[in-house]
C-alpha cells in the first residue's frame, strides 16, 4: 500500500469512529434526565409545601382556641 492509501484509510476510520461515537448523545440524555428530575422535585416540593402550610395554619387555629 502506498502512504496515501494508508492515510486515507486512517482518515476514513477516524471519521467513522466520530460518527458512531455516542458520548454527546449520552451527555444530552443525562442532562435531560437531570432536568426532568429537578422539575419533578420542584413540583413535589411546591405541592407538599402548600399542603404543609395549610396543615400548620389549621393547627395554629386549633391551638389558639385552647389558649
Amino acid at each position: 500500500m502506498t502512504g496515501l492509501m494508508v492515510s486515507m484509510l486512517v482518515f476514513v476510520a477516524g471519521v467513522k469512529d466520530k460518527l458512531t461515537s455516542e458520548k454527546g448523545a449520552t451527555a444530552t440524555e443525562y442532562s435531560l434526565l437531570v432536568g426532568l428530575i429537578a422539575l419533578g422535585i420542584v413540583i413535589g416540593v411546591g405541592a407538599f409545601g402548600g399542603a404543609l402550610n395549610t396543615w400548620f395554619t389549621n393547627l395554629g387555629g386549633r391551638v389558639a382556641l385552647w389558649v
